[in-house]
């Protein structure tokens, strides 16, 4: 795992960039206890590693 610190955006922005799905933003969310994937000013991230084999988080809610 490793942080960033991403200034606004969504969390469907910062799984396609970091983890190749934008589906997968629920693993960020989940990891970094956030319930909004839309991010207001600067925050601090754990990313889950890469697992492309990881399912979507749509189809898990």
């Amino acid at each position: 795992m490793r942080t960033i610190l991403q200034a606004g955006g969504t969390l469907f922005h910062v799984a396609a960039a970091e983890l190749g799905d934008a589906t997968q933003w629920l693993r960020i969310a989940r990891l970094n206890g956030i319930d909004d994937p839309m991010l207001q000013g600067v925050v601090r991230l754990v990313l889950p590693a890469r697992d492309p084999s990881a399912g979507g988080g749509i189809a898990e809610q």
